[in-house]
């Protein structure tokens, strides 16, 4: 049974509660906000170029796939790019906390490996990469569509910008 003794500690601690609770609503929806990955997780399918050595375009046809972990702070992807004659297999494992993104990439097809260190917003990755190769990428995220970037100082492969959606 409830005193009024007891009632009395709760009541003034009451406030504080309240605050806290109102502090932690507020944070929790801006650092799902600024976190795309989870609006990414998924199967996607597109189209993109992929540059060459030499100043070489092929057109690509495009999967991609995506998976969370930890409540969104992971994003694994897997995206898969080929023609008759060229294929780019990109896989990476993503880490997202306060809009910094660590992780590492490997591309099978050139046998290339590394590191990714970059930024995330609600709707944008700007990554860079390193290790084999040195290069950047650039993810953006509209709703049902996104588009892949990546520019390399590779020796073939220059780069490859990809459109995917739904």
């Amino acid at each position: 049974m409830l005193r009024v003794a007891d009632f009395s500690r709760i009541s003034k601690r009451l406030p504080i509660l309240a605050a806290a609770v109102l502090c932690m609503s507020a944070l929790a929806p801006v650092q799902a906000a600024d976190n795309p990955f989870q609006s990414l997780a998924g199967t996607w399918n597109g189209s993109g170029t992929a540059n060459f050595e030499g100043g070489t375009k092929e057109s690509l046809r495009c999967k991609g796939y995506y998976t969370n972990g930890s409540g969104g702070a992971n994003l694994g992807l897997s995206i898969r790019c080929a023609n008759a004659s060229a294929k780019v297999e990109l896989r990476a494992n993503l880490n997202y906390a306060n809009g910094a993104v660590t992780g590492e990439w490997e591309e099978r097809t050139y046998n290339q490996s590394g590191t990714v260190n970059g930024k995330a917003s609600s709707n944008k990755l700007t990554l860079a990469i390193s290790g084999g190769i040195q290069g950047s990428m650039a993810v953006s995220v509209g709703g049902k569509s996104h588009s892949v970037n990546v520019s390399t100082s590779g020796p073939v492969l220059k780069g490859i910008n990809i459109s995917m959606s739904r």
